[in-house]
């Protein structure tokens, strides 16, 4: 079943009983036309404070908020819903980015440069970031994250547009000083080692579970054959090995920052 047809069909129907133009569902519930447009269209998904709002303006119970959640479920590709549930159940994340700032890391405008850069399709690009965006909020900035270390090669900190990647480094910054978050870098004078193979991520889970992830051109899969698995530690420890320690990781994300100006 498509649930984002159902949503799109929802909100078109409503609006119109209401009377109401998108600018006026808009301005009622905190959001510009143009976003009513995007919920409309099937291009984003209601945050859930928007869905509430727009059931009691157009009074229908919980039926936006449940089409929301519907939606949403739905906007996961098949591959990524068994790692997302991953995520939101890690105690732990250990991820590993040599070219690229990790996904739970990356500003809105950082992501779209990459989605553009690869195989995503333009109509494509806006869910793909709504689904980013809502493991983020399931993740990172929820009030009893998991704890993160994200390590990165520092080609990560210098290969975007200047204007995209300073916004990136400060979030990247400012992201590495709350508590339960840990971002070093491997510096470029680390040379060939085995990290540079490919990106990937480890997820304690609870009672001693565990979970990796490994992405490639196509899509990504979750790890959990024990084999594997102490395949992907090992290589964790040799990135961990290679890396700064916690503030000089700081300094050069601040040097990269300065870089810029």
């Amino acid at each position: 079943m498509d649930y984002m047809s159902d949503l799109r069909k929802i909100l078109r129907e409503q609006r119109a009983q209401a009377g109401m133009t998108r600018d006026q569902v808009g301005a009622a519930v905190g959001l510009s036309g143009a976003s009513i447009a995007s919920f409309e269209q099937g291009r984003m998904i209601p945050q859930p404070d928007t869905a509430r709002l727009l059931d009691e303006l157009f009074k229908t119970g919980e039926k936006v908020r449940r089409a929301v959640n519907e939606a949403r479920e739905d906007s996961r590709p098949p591959w990524l819903r068994p790692w997302t549930d991953h995520e939101q159940r890690a105690t732990l994340l250990r991820w590993w980015e040599p070219l690229l700032m990790p996904g739970l890391l990356q500003i809105e405008e950082y992501a779209r440069a990459v989605l553009r850069g690869g195989w995503v399709v333009d109509d494509a690009v806006d869910r793909t970031i709504q689904v980013r965006h809502d493991r983020q909020a399931a993740t990172v900035n929820r009030p009893t994250p998991p704890a993160l270390t994200a390590i990165i090669g520092e080609f990560a900190l210098m290969c975007t547009p200047p204007e995209i990647d300073r916004e990136q480094l400060k979030h990247l910054l400012e992201i590495s000083h709350r508590p339960r978050v840990q971002v070093l870098v491997v510096p470029r004078s680390a040379g060939l080692h085995g990290g540079l193979q490919g990106a990937f991520v480890l997820a304690s889970l609870p009672a001693r579970g565990r979970a990796g992830y490994v992405d490639d051109q196509l899509r990504g899969r979750v790890v959990t054959d024990g084999g594997d698995l102490d395949q992907l530690e090992v290589s964790w420890e040799i990135v961990a090995g290679l890396a700064l320690p916690v503030q000089p990781s700081r300094d050069l994300i601040a040097k990269a920052i300065n870089d810029h100006d």
